[in-house]
């Protein structure tokens, strides 16, 4: 996580950026967030307990099946939900 004065630092430089900076922030931004979500698909197994912040707020879940790109999440009342691996932190 960023210090508060690290993200006062990025907004700065993010409200002097070009079309151009944006579109090279923004495809960099894209693969860190593919990176996270590789990293995390290689940790999860069947069986693990997870949760990811939905449209319904914060929710645990059942890992089903690790997918190539999605983990299939049982949420025993809220049924089984298809989610990005980025999106998803272990529950100890």
């Amino acid at each position: 996580m960023l210090k508060s004065t690290e993200m006062e630092t990025i907004n700065g430089l993010v409200s002097k950026m070009s079309l151009e900076d944006v579109k090279m922030v923004s495809e960099r931004l894209n693969m860190q967030r593919t990176f996270i979500g590789k990293q995390t698909m290689r940790t999860l197994t069947k069986g693990d307990r997870v949760s990811f912040n939905g449209r319904r707020g914060l929710t645990e879940g059942t890992v089903m099946k690790v997918n190539i790109k999605n983990v299939v999440v049982d949420c025993a009342p809220n049924g089984r939900w298809n989610v990005p691996a980025s999106m998803l932190t272990k529950v100890a």
